[in-house]
């Protein structure tokens, strides 16, 4: 582990930042974004490719599943999954969105009139000590927070202090946003390759070049909504698009029956290639893909279907 850990700083040291994707959206917009590609050089890293397109290391890797994260190869094309469903929102929701099941933030705000919404790679809640879901908001914002380190991490620990100070060593980086009624925190890190995996105590990471952008967008008294939605559901003109995501802390989640549901309460499952979602469900590659059906005659999906 720890020669991992080394690994992964080298990666990290130096790296180029990358910048945030923000999209102008109206209230029936279910999808943003679009499907890039790279093609590797220089012995580039899954995780360092991550990074420079603002990506966590889950949607990289879910995205890419036959090519190595640490030596995928030069010469081979990544595919680069900054195209998203956006989770299911209140009419008219200004705040923050957190889906803990495919590790992203989406900020929805008004700028100039303008609707607009940011998102962002996030790390999350280990097994034990998962991130909660419910509904908060931004209570205090702090710039070069102290990490007062809880009693439990201290155990675990022992050689920590009781306070770590702001600098390279504070695992809270250089800023942080509290949750009302929660010791939660969204905050930044130090360690950059966290990011898209479940390795907190329950508070969220952003990357360090992410977190600045998120503190100046956000005002104190922000709603917060944390959910866990594995399946989203959502249309570009005629085309009907399904986003699958493995949530292991869902043991017995039926995603079949889920997409299913989503897709009869929005008047969508008619237009559903049935083999299609099979498929997108099978893979949970966490990309936005059709499930449209192309012939004349709708199929007819039963909830109760499955492979």
């Amino acid at each position: 582990m720890k020669k991992l850990l080394i690994i992964l700083s080298i990666i990290f040291l130096n790296f180029s930042i990358s910048f945030a994707n923000t999209f102008f959206i109206s209230n029936d917009t279910t999808i943003v974004g679009k499907l890039q590609t790279h093609i590797l050089k220089n012995k580039e890293s899954l995780i360092e490719i991550a990074r420079q397109y603002d990506l966590g290391y889950n949607e990289i890797v879910d995205a890419n599943p036959n090519l190595d994260p640490f030596v995928p190869g030069d010469g081979n094309k990544v595919i680069i999954p900054t195209f998203w469903i956006l989770p299911d929102r209140p009419n008219n929701f200004q705040g923050i969105i957190i889906n803990l099941s495919e590790m992203r933030l989406y900020y929805f705000y008004k700028k100039q009139k303008k609707q607009l919404v940011t998102t962002f790679p996030i790390g999350i809640g280990d097994d034990g000590v998962e991130t909660p879901t419910g509904k908060f908001k931004i209570s205090h914002k702090i710039v070069n927070p102290s990490w007062y380190v809880p009693e439990s991490i201290r155990q675990e620990r022992p050689e920590l202090p009781a306070v770590v100070p702001p600098g390279p060593d504070n695992p809270l980086g250089t800023h942080a946003l509290r949750l009302s009624g929660l010791s939660y925190l969204i905050h930044g890190t130090n360690r950059p390759w966290a990011i898209g995996r479940k390795v907190t105590h329950g508070c969220i990471r952003l990357y360090p070049e992410d977190i600045p952008k998120l503190f100046d967008l956000v005002p104190i008294g922000t709603e917060v909504l944390i959910i866990r939605q594995p399946v989203k559901v959502g249309r570009i003109g005629n085309e009907i698009y399904v986003e699958v995501h493995k949530d292991e802390q869902l043991k017995d989640f039926d995603y079949l029956k889920n997409a299913i549901e989503q897709l009869s309460k929005k008047g969508l499952l008619k237009y559903v290639d049935t083999f299609k979602l099979y498929y997108v469900v099978k893979r949970k590659s966490g990309i936005p893909t059709s499930v449209t059906i192309k012939e004349k005659e709708p199929q007819i999906l039963h909830s109760d279907s499955w492979l």
